[in-house]
């Protein structure tokens, strides 16, 4: 039995699947990785949190990386791997997505229950305040000169909801991508090198839980040693295999 029949037959019994998905999810869609060479971060200096809460040059800085960022972002689509997970939900056996990614392919894709540990690019809010806009009001403000928009309510900094180095993680989503890995059955690891935490532990508590561990990934990853199941290839092609081996054997 060679690794797709053998993770299409875990996925057809699965009840509980979950899939955990890194920026290899969203570079199949034509996203750099941020840490790859010509990614975002080679361009630009990083800004964490505490930066930008106290330096209005870090938040100019970061606006600017924004706008390259967006750059990106506005034309990427679902690829197929986005598009075999919703409808592995949709049968049954792929109960949610935990994600690294803040790029919102997986919603587009179908996906209903998307957990995204670092945020979405989706949103823009008053740190202050909490008033929300669409990205493309603030950027439409960046563009125009101003090059750390603020509040128009309270005055304090705007900034995408997306999580920045230093800042807590998001306690809700955090404890329910825990609960769920602790729960599932099949675990997809996803693109990911499974060594940013606290995010890389969920794919640990799943196996400690008793799920069978796959990795779908292109290069090694920290978490080897402890997958059932390694696969080095596309996560699309390979998921839009395994979905049409499941789709068979469920008709």
């Amino acid at each position: 039995m060679n690794a797709i029949e053998q993770l299409a037959g875990w996925l057809s019994g699965a009840k509980a699947g979950v899939a955990f998905s890194g920026a290899g999810m969203s570079t199949e869609s034509g996203i750099a990785d941020f840490r790859s060479p010509g990614g975002i971060w080679s361009r630009f200096p990083m800004v964490d949190y505490d930066d930008f809460l106290r330096s209005r040059e870090a938040r100019k800085e970061y606006w600017r990386m924004r706008l390259e960022l967006y750059k990106e972002f506005g034309g990427a689509r679902p690829n197929p791997g986005h598009l075999a997970l919703a409808k592995l939900e949709e049968l049954g056996h792929v109960k949610a997505v935990i994600t690294q990614n803040i790029d919102g392919l997986h919603q587009d894709a179908g996906s209903t229950r998307v957990i995204e540990l670092h945020g979405t690019a989706r949103k823009m809010a008053c740190l202050r305040c909490g008033k929300e806009w669409p990205p493309e009001w603030v950027l439409d403000l960046v563009r125009g000169g101003d090059e750390a928009p603020e509040c128009d309510q309270c005055g304090g900094p705007i900034k995408a909801r997306t999580i920045l180095f230093g800042q807590p993680m998001p306690i809700r989503e955090m404890e329910e991508a825990a609960e769920l890995a602790q729960e599932s059955d099949v675990f997809l690891a996803l693109g990911s090198s499974l060594t940013v935490e606290p995010a890389a532990s969920m794919p640990r508590l799943a196996k400690h839980a008793g799920a069978l561990l796959v990795i779908i990934n292109r290069t090694e990853t920290a978490l080897d040693d402890l997958a059932d199941l390694i696969i080095r290839d596309s996560i699309g092609t390979t998921l839009t295999e395994v979905l049409r081996r499941v789709e068979a054997a469920g008709s």
